[in-house]
């Protein structure tokens, strides 16, 4: 009898050990799946923003002088947005660029942001106030601001999630009842067909103008197969659908669309934080 015991003692024994054992093989296979899973999504997003820094805050810093001689001209919604803001009121231009916007209603303060610094050097050289900073981490307080404006800026974000954070960042540093008017480019552009939503689109400066131009870089670019005399530039867009604005817009817990529209192959919507 006491043998017996001892053999089911034994048995029982083995029996736990198994499976404790299973369960630690488990747990490894968890723990090892978990972490596989934060390697991959690190990789991810490594690979967006290394598209977005090759193919759109390279080529910015590169092209910024020349870009900002072509900049010069409100759009007309931009603009009519802007002057019919209440005297007094503060805001912020996302993206700002060389500053063309920042000074359009002088009854209202308005705080440029952009990610490229040689285009806030521009800003600054004209007496406006702005910052280098990512769309994606603002450095402002949450609802501080009574107005925004993001033109031309979110279709340079390579997935849908980075598009729609990067307009709920905007959507946060607003007051209640605050608007941002948000402009993209188009899919369907009037003088423009396309075959894809995510293209490259060519940027070309003179080769004279580049080679006197010190502030250009001169290690990334491609010649242009047209003419010895161009040097290429290609920045990524994202060419937004109808509705896809609006769709993104409607994601975000803290944002409505109030206004959506069509002008000059752009897609804009005005957005409300809520």
């Amino acid at each position: 009898m006491e043998k017996t015991n001892v053999k089911r003692k034994s048995s029982e024994i083995d029996e736990t050990e198994v499976k404790e054992n299973a369960n630690k093989k488990v747990d490894v296979t968890v723990k090892e799946k978990i972490e596989e899973n934060k390697e991959t999504s690190k990789k991810t997003i490594s690979e967006e923003e290394k598209k977005e820094e090759h193919y759109v805050h390279d080529v910015y810093e590169a092209i910024a002088p020349h870009f900002s001689d072509t900049r010069y001209k409100p759009w007309p919604v931009v603009d009519k947005f802007l002057n019919e803001l209440n005297t007094g009121l503060i805001g912020i231009d996302v993206g700002c660029g060389n500053g063309k916007y920042l000074g359009i209603n002088k009854n209202v303060y308005i705080i440029g942001s952009d990610r490229c610094s040689n285009l806030i050097k521009i800003c600054k050289e004209r007496g406006y106030e702005s910052l280098v900073a990512d769309n994606l981490y603002l450095p402002y307080r949450s609802e501080v601001f009574d107005f925004a404006i993001s033109i031309a800026v979110i279709h340079h974000f390579t997935t849908p999630e980075r598009r729609r954070d990067a307009i709920e960042e905007i959507l946060r540093v607003l007051k209640k009842g605050s608007k941002v008017l948000i402009f993209v480019w188009a899919f369907e552009q009037e003088r423009k067909k396309f075959n894809e939503q995510d293209v490259l689109i060519p940027w070309h400066i003179p080769k004279k103008k580049y080679l006197n131009n010190k502030s250009l870089n001169k290690k990334d670019y491609t010649e242009s197969e047209k003419s010895e005399h161009l040097v290429k530039y290609e920045r990524y867009y994202h060419l937004f659908k109808k509705g896809e604005l609006d769709d993104l817009v409607d994601q975000i817990k803290i944002g409505k669309v109030v206004e959506t529209g069509y002008d000059r192959d752009n897609w804009y919507v005005v957005a409300e934080r809520i």
